[in-house]
């Protein structure tokens, strides 16, 4: 009998999650370029041009560690903001967040 549920919870959830990452963009490719033209105005001057950071406590974004985070892990703390750096939700989309994100992938 429990078996006869999973289809319809299944039919439920794709019913709800789909569209709302349709609706944040989480279903389009992050745009590189974007990313990129974004740190340079928001991000470089404390994590530096190549993602070596240029502040102390700024985490650096050309070692392997510090993007070993999951990419809603990584928006989910530039929104909010930590410490020195500012809270960006309400100044970037999530959709550039992920742009920045994929930008940062490719310091590696």
């Amino acid at each position: 009998m429990t078996r006869s549920l999973f289809p319809e919870i299944r039919l439920r959830f794709v019913r709800f999650a789909v569209p709302m990452l349709l609706a944040c963009g989480a279903a389009q490719a992050a745009d590189t370029q974007k990313g990129r033209q974004l740190y340079v105005t928001y991000c470089a001057v404390c994590h530096g041009e190549s993602g070596r950071s240029t502040m102390a406590g700024a985490p650096n974004f050309d070692r392997g560690e510090s993007m070993l985070r999951s990419d809603a892990s990584l928006l989910a703390a530039i929104r909010a903001g930590k410490n020195a750096n500012p809270a960006f939700q309400g100044i970037l989309k999530d959709r550039e967040i992920l742009d920045v994100i994929a930008y940062l992938r490719t310091l590696n």
